[in-house]
């Protein structure tokens, strides 16, 4: 019965104690961490040091501010939120019936400056032949002094032997000192005739009519007058898209009031939030992914880093932090980083003010600069500048007919003038 019980007990085999397999598995523990550790070091190196990220980042673009240039009465709203506008299209509608009367006075002012001028010139002629004629006035009584002159002196030579009474030789001192009167008024008058027509002169030398500084200001005032006529109506000033309308019809606005606003779609850009730290290697022209929450992973922006912000959001806060005052706690700064998208993109995917974004800039080269140094190649501008030249030539036009119509001889009548405001 023995040896049967050994054999079994020979063929039962050892378990392992539990400190063993407590080391085992710590072994097993530890492998896999600097396994772990290993490959992230590895994909540090080779990938996720070449990338810097952000969920922090925001759709910006441009909200230009329809503003009115003068005050007036609104008559019609041609546009309204979120509607497509093109550029030169009307928005609002003024009362231009302020701007017209105004037009009439500033038209009427000029026609009567051009007439006063003209006067002007007129007393230059005028003048002169009242100049020439006190000259004349002035050779005949310089002759009446040399008669009563030779008069007296032979009444004096006669008076010795006299031939002459004392009487006649009064009279003859009395007609010379009445003529030296006469030759002193008339040279009086002479010279205030000169320095009349000096004077005249002086408002008319060295200028024609049309440049005569009266006539110009007057003009001036004829085409602030018709450019106000233009700007009762407010078009727009780019292609885009209306929001913020706060203008009602009826109101009464005046300079300066925003009424709506355009935000051009087409020309939007990513504003990318980094950490002070995240800045150390990127540059401009790095490309850039974004994805957008609004269309969700699959859709993939491509950008490129189009310029760094010059300080951080806490500096140009409205209240911004004082450091200085002792109370002071270091808090990782933001510095905003623009990213310019591709067009065609836009096109495809229009994207809206204000939509979050996920970036992920690629910092891999280097060789760019950190600041911008050059200005930028397209600023934004407003389309209008032919619209503005047509008003301008318009005003102009306007000024030629009305100094025209009133430089004419009398009787002469303006048939080209265009129908009433």
């Amino acid at each position: 019965m023995t040896a049967p019980q050994n054999t079994a007990a020979a063929q039962t085999p050892t378990l392992p104690s539990k400190g063993a397999q407590r080391k085992k598995a710590l072994t097993i523990l530890a492998g896999v961490v600097v396994l772990g550790a290993l490959s992230w070091g590895i994909y540090d190196y080779l990938l996720a040091s070449h990338y810097e990220g952000t969920d922090n980042a925001y759709v910006q673009g441009h909200v230009i501010q329809i503003t009115p240039q003068i005050g007036g009465t609104v008559m019609a709203i041609l546009a309204d939120d979120t509607d497509f506008v093109k550029a030169g299209q009307p928005l609002v509608q003024l009362d231009p019936a302020d701007a017209r009367v105004a037009l009439d006075q500033a038209e009427a002012a000029l026609a009567q400056a051009v007439r006063q001028v003209r006067t002007l010139y007129a007393n230059n002629g005028a003048l002169a032949a009242q100049v020439r004629l006190r000259d004349a006035e002035v050779l005949r009584a310089q002759g009446d002094v040399a008669r009563a002159t030779d008069d007296l002196n032979r009444r004096q030579s006669l008076g010795g032997n006299g031939a002459v009474s004392k009487e006649e030789l009064g009279h003859a001192q009395s007609q010379l000192a009445t003529a030296r009167s006469a030759l002193a008024a008339a040279e009086a008058g002479v010279n205030a005739a000169r320095e009349q027509l000096s004077s005249n002169q002086a408002l008319t030398d060295g200028t024609q009519l049309e440049q005569h500084p009266s006539v110009q200001l007057a003009a001036a005032k004829v085409r602030e007058a018709h450019l106000a006529t233009q700007r009762t109506a407010l078009l727009a000033p780019v292609d885009g898209y209306v929001a913020r309308r706060t203008v009602q019809l009826g109101q009464r606005v005046a300079a300066g009031t925003p009424l709506m606003a355009v935000i051009p779609l087409n020309n939007v850009w990513v504003d990318a939030n980094f950490k002070e730290v995240q800045l150390r290697h990127i540059r401009i022209g790095q490309p850039v992914v974004l994805v957008a929450d609004l269309y969700g992973k699959k859709v993939e922006y491509k950008g490129v880093v189009s310029g760094v912000g010059i300080g951080t959001g806490a500096a140009f806060s409205l209240l911004p932090a004082q450091n200085a005052t002792g109370n002071w706690i270091k808090v990782v700064q933001r510095v905003p980083v623009r990213i310019a998208l591709e067009a065609q993109q836009l096109i495809d995917k229009p994207l809206r003010v204000g939509l979050s974004m996920d970036v992920e800039v690629n910092v891999t080269d280097q060789s760019g600069k950190v600041l911008a140094d050059v200005p930028v190649a397209a600023p934004l501008a407003s389309a209008l500048a032919e619209h503005t030249a047509e008003a301008a030539n318009a005003a102009n036009a306007d000024v030629r007919r009305v100094i025209a119509a009133n430089s004419a001889q009398p009787g002469q009548a303006d048939k080209t003038r265009p129908a009433a405001h």
